[in-house]
């Protein structure tokens, strides 16, 4: 399994996953859209994150007329697992603050 750097970019394409519902999935364009990253920095950290086994990706289903089909993101148990260590390592970057700070989550 591959090693993961938790890069800014990283952290903030995990943030929109661990955002994703059933109802409400991740998919390529929202995952720029709403990580405010290019397609090029994003895809390339997708592949990582298939690579190691943090997310899955499943295609679009039934018809998608005047556009490509989408392919959607969601994380694995695994990944489940990582991005919360990652939330407890990096805190302040999801918004957290830690008991030090006066124990508000």
């Amino acid at each position: 399994m591959a090693s993961i750097r938790l890069t800014r970019p990283t952290l903030e394409v995990i943030k929109v996953l661990l955002a994703s519902t059933p109802d409400d999935p991740a998919w390529g364009l929202k995952i720029c859209e709403e990580a405010d990253l290019g397609s090029g920095t994003v895809y390339p950290i997708l592949e990582r994150l298939l690579d190691a086994g943090w997310i899955t990706r499943s295609e679009e289903q039934g018809d998608h007329p005047g556009r490509p089909k989408r392919f959607y993101y969601e994380l694995t148990a695994l990944g489940q697992r990582a991005a919360h260590e990652a939330k407890e390592r990096k805190p302040r970057f999801f918004g957290l603050h830690t008991a030090a700070e006066g124990g508000r989550a």
